[in-house]
């Protein structure tokens, strides 16, 4: 009796790469929440305060992980100065970004930081001796275009806030740079000592400042922790269930998010310009990651195409 035959669109592969694009889907707008709950927060209490608070949640919900996958691995990392090196970049990543939404609409902070990916293939041949080509050399200047356009400059719009958002999204790049050159390194321990260094730099900042914290607060914040912690294993889980290329895209719906929860919460109307500028950055983005995935299957590249999610959550 001849088997019945299994179609492509029911196959373990395509029901597996499905539910990776629901989880990726999940994970942005956990990220998302993410951003709008320390918006909110970030104006009644100081960002390290915040920051703070977060980490410690961060790292009750990371204990767990780190149980399973061994305590030694902690602290047994390889190149530690590099490793040093990216705590740093991280804190203050989250720094920057947690100034940034206090004084600008959340879309306008997540153009920036989704310009990230764009500063990493326009530095990444200096620093990593990788080979650009002229295909995304062509997107890198789109994308810095998208980048001026958006930032609007001028002696009214280049504002301190708008520089502090450009250095944080700077600071998120070069971190990411230095992640490509620790792939051995397990993502707990990457993720830990993301923790560690900003709940250090945030306990720096409550012993000279700290305002009392209702408890209803104090829930908000520690589940600002929590979602972080879960919007980064909805990621990694999705990226172990389907292709980068079909879920790595999907990070862009962060600005959907952002746009959606900033006029719906905070009141904020997208400026057109910050609409254009970001239609520029993620064609950009979006050209330059699938380039790389061409050229890794090619095997003219021997690093795989970084896969990027922006914003505050990515420091946890």
């Amino acid at each position: 009796m001849p088997s019945t035959p299994v179609t492509v669109a029911n196959s373990p592969e395509s029901s597996a790469a499905r539910t990776g694009v629901l989880l990726m889907l999940l994970g942005m707008l956990m990220f998302s929440l993410n951003d709008v709950m320390g918006k909110w927060l970030v104006s009644t209490y100081s960002v390290g305060q915040v920051i703070f608070i977060r980490s410690i949640a961060a790292l009750i919900v990371l204990a767990p992980f780190i149980w399973f996958n061994g305590p030694q691995k902690i602290v047994q990392v390889d190149r530690p100065w590099v490793q040093a090196a990216r705590v740093i970049l991280s804190t203050a990543e989250v720094f920057a970004f947690y100034f940034a939404v206090i004084y600008l609409p959340l879309a306008d902070v997540m153009t920036y930081w989704l310009a990230a990916p764009i500063y990493v293939a326009a530095i990444s041949p200096f620093i990593l001796k990788e080979p650009v080509g002229w295909r995304r050399w062509s997107a890198i200047i789109v994308g810095f275009i998208g980048v001026v356009i958006a930032l609007e400059p001028s002696s009214q719009a280049l504002t301190p806030q708008a520089i502090i958002s450009i250095f944080g999204s700077l600071a998120f790049a070069f971190m990411l740079l230095l992640g490509r050159t620790l792939r051995g390194t397990p993502d707990t321990t990457l993720v830990f000592w993301q923790i560690i260094g900003a709940g250090l730099a945030g306990f720096a900042w409550v012993c000279f400042e700290w305002t009392p914290v209702t408890m209803r607060d104090l829930l908000l914040l520690g589940l600002l922790g929590i979602i972080a912690m879960l919007a980064h294993v909805l990621v990694n889980r999705a990226l172990k269930l389907a292709d980068a290329a079909t879920v790595a895209p999907l990070q862009y719906t962060l600005l959907f998010w952002a746009i959606l929860f900033g006029w719906m919460v905070f009141g904020d109307v997208p400026r057109m310009s910050m609409l254009v500028g970001s239609g520029f950055i993620v064609a950009s983005g979006l050209f330059i990651f699938f380039r790389e995935q061409q050229l890794k299957r090619q095997g003219r590249i021997r690093q795989p195409a970084e896969t990027v999610v922006a914003g505050s959550g990515d420091s946890a």
